[in-house]
C-alpha cells in the first residue's frame, strides 16, 4: 500500500510517501510544495492544488493521509490552512483516492506513544522508523512522514471518509 501524506500549509504544505508491505514500512520520496508570500490566495491554492494532483499522477497512491487541523491562536491561520486542506482533499477526491484525517495528538501517539512529544522526538522516530540516515528536511516533509506512519499503523481501525 502506498501512503500519501501531507502537512498542509499555505506558504509551505509537506508531503511524504511511504509504502507498506508485509516486510514493513519503506521511505519513496518526500518533499515541500511551496507558494510565494504577496501572491494572491486564490493562485497559492491554485498552485497547491496543481501540485498535490502531480504527486497524485506521479506516484499513484492508494491512499492520502492529511493532518487534521487541530488548534490555532490565530483565525487567520486557520482560515488560510483550512483552505489550503480543502484544496489538497479536493484533488485526491477528483483522483478517486481514499481521504484518511488524523490530529497531531493521533500522530505523536502512533509515532512516539506520548501526546505530548516535541518535534525533535517526531523527527527521530520518523528517522529511525524509515531507516533513514539522517531526519527528512524540512520539517513540513519529516512532519508529512509521520503523517503517513501515523496511517500505516492505524489503517486497520479506520474508514474513508
Amino acid at each position: 500500500m502506498k501512503i500519501l501524506g501531507l502537512d498542509p500549509g499555505t506558504a509551505i504544505t509537506g508531503f511524504g510517501i511511504i509504502e507498506k508491505n508485509n516486510q514493513g514500512i519503506n521511505y519513496v520520496n518526500c518533499g515541500c510544495i511551496t507558494t510565494c508570500a504577496g501572491v494572491p490566495m486564490p493562485e497559492r491554492l491554485k498552485c497547491i492544488y496543481e501540485d498535490a494532483r502531480k504527486l497524485i499522477v506521479k506516484y499513484q497512491p492508494d491512499v492520502m493521509a492529511v493532518e487534521d487541523l487541530f488548534y490555532f491562536r490565530n483565525a487567520t491561520t486557520v482560515i488560510k490552512v483550512s483552505q489550503a486542506r480543502g484544496v489538497l482533499i479536493l484533488a485526491a477526491h477528483k483522483k478517486r483516492v481514499p481521504i484518511f484525517e488524523y490530529q497531531p495528538l493521533q500522530i505523536k501517539m502512533a509515532l512516539t506513544g506520548y501526546g505530548r512529544a516535541d518535534k525533535k522526538q517526531m523527527q527521530q522516530m520518523v528517522k529511525t522508523m524509515l531507516s533513514l540516515n539522517k531526519v527528512p528536511k524540512p520539517d513540513d516533509a519529516a512532519d508529512a512522514l509521520a503523517v503517513a506512519i501515523c496511517h500505516a499503523h492505524s489503517e486497520k481501525f479506520l474508514k474513508s471518509k
